[in-house]
């Protein structure tokens, strides 16, 4: 085999790259060097380098909630594999999208984060993981996300029913499935925000008490400012057609904190302000579909943290009926296909877990704006490396 090797040492000088030929097997390997470089590093690129070592540096903060989320992530399948009564050693692999601490799919070096340390739980758990799943998507040009819409399709395309599933986490996205389309068919967009800034502005009014607002009850007891929501539906990111994703770098807390600083200034109460945002989420959901869906779909399924908010699913309703001339989809909780919308994204990651294991690709380039399919994520093995297993081998 051929192999190229990359490395840059401590002195941050540049990239060293080796191309060697590999033959046989230890005890008896041997090696030939075809060819060799080292690409400098011109002065900025090694400043920034150097700046990330430094002890007080965000890398160290980042470095070490990098394995603290690993170490989280495998307690969580070492748990369910516990409530499950299934043995560890049945367990093929593990599909891990980790937490997302910055998005940013645009510009001249575009990227997406996620971090929880796969190595980590492969040797927690002692079971190959799969991880970044995102990142081979934005190397072809894509935007890193969605990527659920794949399995979407895969568990819920239709023969006669147009479908829509729609997340409402802290950003909302939607799937849409056409009747009788193949996955070339699928729409799938983030639509806005969904429980992000609902949320901040209830830990704001609770003083910390509530993290979100429970059934919607305190935009319930508010009323929607209409010129504040009107102003809110202007916003640059919602007149952008897909392919696109967002999330906190958008609609995040500088964003939040604005908001709240103008009601304060304006005299819009914390409820008012509540049920003003909680008109957003609806609203820009009700106006994507209007903008980039071709039809109304028959049915939608309301999935994620949102779809437990009634003065929410009420609004949603409401706006698509404004939107669409009165008519109104069949709108379902997920929780009614028999399947969990709790666990519906981590469903979702153990589906292209599975599709990456057997070399397939899990993203939609037509959704994503990649340039080609992918196959998605990066294997870490476990103890068990080279070993068979029920699902294929490493």
């Amino acid at each position: 085999m051929n192999v190229i090797g990359l490395m840059s040492g401590t002195s941050a000088d540049g990239v060293d790259a080796a191309l060697v030929e590999i033959r046989g097997t230890p005890a008896d390997l041997r090696v030939r060097e075809i060819a060799f470089l080292t690409q400098p590093y011109d002065d900025a690129t090694r400043t920034a380098v150097l700046d990330l070592c430094r002890p007080d540096a965000p890398l160290l903060a980042l470095g070490r909630v990098h394995v603290l989320l690993g170490h989280r992530f495998a307690e969580a399948a070492l748990a369910v594999i516990a409530q499950s009564g299934v043995e560890t050693t049945a367990v093929d692999f593990i599909g891990s999208h980790g937490q997302t601490v910055y998005h940013a799919p645009g510009g001249d070096l575009p990227f997406t984060l996620q971090i929880g340390d796969p190595a980590v739980i492969a040797a927690r758990t002692g079971i190959p993981t799969v991880a970044d799943f995102r990142a081979a998507d934005v190397a072809a040009g894509g935007q890193g996300a969605p990527l659920v819409p794949y399995p979407d399709w895969l568990m819920w395309h239709h023969s006669t029913r147009t479908r829509a599933l729609q997340n409402i986490g802290g950003i909302a996205n939607v799937t849409y499935l056409p009747s009788g389309g193949g996955p070339e068919s699928v729409i799938a967009f983030d639509t806005g925000p969904g429980n992000v800034l609902i949320d901040a502005i209830a830990v704001r009014a609770s003083n910390g008490a509530s993290r979100y607002d429970r059934n919607g009850t305190l935009a319930a007891q508010g009323e929607v400012d209409e010129t504040l929501l009107s102003h809110l539906l202007d916003h640059s990111y919602l007149q952008q057609p897909p392919p696109k994703s967002t999330g906190r770098e958008t609609f995040g807390a500088v964003f939040a904190a604005d908001l709240w600083r103008q009601a304060e200034a304006s005299g819009l109460s914390p409820a008012g302000l509540a049920a003003t945002l909680t008109a957003f989420t609806a609203a820009s959901i009700a106006d994507a579909y209007r903008c980039w869906l071709p039809i109304l779909p028959d049915e939608v399924f309301l999935c994620g943290g949102g779809a437990d908010n009634p003065v929410l699913v009420r609004m949603i309703r409401e706006y698509l009926a404004r939107a669409f001339g009165g008519a109104v989809p069949v709108v379902r909780h997920y929780d009614e296909t028999g399947y969990s919308s709790a666990a519906k994204e981590a469903v979702a990651f153990a589906i292209l877990a599975y599709e990456t294991w057997h070399g397939r690709p899990g993203n939609l380039p037509q959704v994503t704006g990649a340039a080609r399919h992918a196959v998605l994520g990066k294997i870490t093995p476990s103890a068990n490396y080279r070993q068979p297993v029920t699902g294929g081998s490493l």
